[in-house]
């Protein structure tokens, strides 16, 4: 396309040149025959005997004729019949007399029958003004078959290096579809298609590599986190088997087997509810959600909990906000995480909740003053049945900040977790037009629509 363009371009050069000195010539005519037609009748054949003269290439015509048509001076042998005298420049045949001999030529030339009754006609060869069109079309040729040559490489070069990229990523893909995860298409600086398309091929690599790690291993954890109930619902029952004697040590055996029992199926529970959310099938009911009741609400169901901890609990709203999402996963996300805190804050210390709204979005936080999550731990707490080993005498299940993940994750918001002394987590959520969808791990779910109140 871009060779025929110039090809186009070359041409029009050349067919504009080549009017460009056929009208000048048209224009140099008229000028030349209507001077000439000012001049006294005296005069003329000297002025017309001195512009021949002047004409060293031999391409000017001048001829003037009496009445009847005779020659009475100039180059021109005899007047044509076909010049259309007070007309238009018109290309005719005029024959030039010479000294040996008579031409006839094709040239442009205008006439005017002059007020004593004689006849004046003018012309030029324009022969002189085809032949520089020519070199200027030779010229443009020349010019053009590099250009041409030139476009027909670059597209080469181009479709060349698409290809070989397109082997480099396929050679990849290969591996990638073997079976190894870790690899990942190769991405440059450059802002083009592949480069994009290679950052988002990465970026949902990375989200399956994840997922499937997590899959590999939450197996054992399953595994081991319902052995564990189920074992003493196993022995309580062998043990009730043997040694009750009365129906209250029955009812005592089936008491702690119904414990049990509850307790394997909270686990199974809580697992289909990750399932849920983390299969984005909330998002369909989503609504305008007002984050300032959900922590104050989550602020009156742990406050009795606190008070018999010992655990001052309370909530800093700067300003309230709505939001876009489920209310009822907001509330159990930021419930666990209160849960958490008041778990594990001492005696004597305080948990708080806080909401903070700028030109960025929401932020919902909570702290406590217990002893934090460490450095090494702030990916790792979101395991699913993950417990470090000074949570291991305290009750539960290592699922509630999984949940807690998940939830955010749905929502589209960002989930921090600060190391150090003091646990401090914070769930952000960019403001943004509601009704937006961006997203999340390999599914699309809306962005949280902020509306400050």
């Amino acid at each position: 396309m871009l060779a025929l363009f110039v090809a186009g371009m070359f041409t029009f050069i050349y067919l504009e040149i080549d009017d460009y000195l056929i009208r000048r010539s048209d224009q140099m005519i008229a000028t030349q025959l209507n001077f000439m037609a000012e001049l006294p009748p005296g005069r003329l054949n000297d002025a017309i005997s001195d512009h021949l003269q002047q004409d060293s290439r031999s391409v000017q015509y001048a001829g003037l004729f009496d009445a009847a048509g005779v020659r009475m001076a100039g180059n021109i042998a005899r007047l044509p019949p076909q010049l259309d005298l007070d007309g238009p420049v018109q290309s005719v045949r005029l024959p030039r007399v010479v000294p040996s001999a008579v031409h006839d030529a094709v040239v442009k030339a205008a006439g005017r029958r002059l007020g004593s009754g004689q006849i004046l006609v003018m012309g030029r060869n324009v022969d002189e003004a085809r032949e520089i069109s020519h070199v200027v079309g030779r010229a443009l040729l020349l010019g053009l078959l590099p250009a041409f040559c030139l476009c027909l490489l670059a597209g080469a070069w181009l479709s060349i290096r698409a290809q070989r990229r397109v082997e480099q990523v396929n050679r990849h893909v290969q591996r990638i579809v073997a079976g190894d995860l870790r690899e990942r298409l190769p991405q440059t600086q450059a802002d083009d298609p592949f480069a994009r398309l290679a950052g988002i091929v990465n970026g949902m690599l990375d989200e399956i590599e994840t997922t499937v790690n997590a899959l590999a291993g939450v197996g054992n954890d399953i595994a081991h986190d319902l052995r564990t109930p189920l074992t003493r619902v196993r022995l309580a029952l062998e043990r009730g088997r043997t040694h009750a004697t009365t129906l209250e040590d029955l009812q005592d055996v089936a008491d702690k087997a119904i414990g049990g029992i509850d307790q394997a199926l909270t686990i199974i529970t809580a697992l289909l509810r990750l399932a849920e959310i983390e299969g984005s099938r909330r998002t369909a009911g989503f609504g305008a959600v007002a984050l300032d009741e959900i922590l104050r609400r989550v602020c009156d169901v742990y406050e009795p909990i606190a008070e018999d901890k010992g655990i001052k609990i309370r909530v800093v709203i700067d300003r309230t906000a709505e939001l876009l999402g489920d209310r009822d996963l907001l509330f159990e996300a930021i419930a666990n995480l209160v849960d958490n805190a008041v778990k594990f804050t001492p005696r004597g210390g305080r948990v708080t909740l806080e909401l903070t709204t700028d030109d960025g979005g929401v932020q919902a936080r909570v702290t406590d003053t217990g002893a934090g999550i460490g450095e090494g731990e702030r990916e790792v707490v979101l395991r699913r049945f993950y417990r470090s080993d000074k949570m291991r005498h305290t009750p539960g299940m290592g699922l509630g900040l999984s949940l807690v993940a998940a939830i955010v994750k749905l929502h589209g918001f960002r989930l921090t977790i600060h190391p150090g002394p003091g646990g401090r987590v914070e769930i952000f959520a960019a403001r943004r037009a509601r009704g937006d969808v961006a997203a999340s791990g390999s599914a699309r779910v809306p962005e949280a629509g902020l509306a400050p109140m």
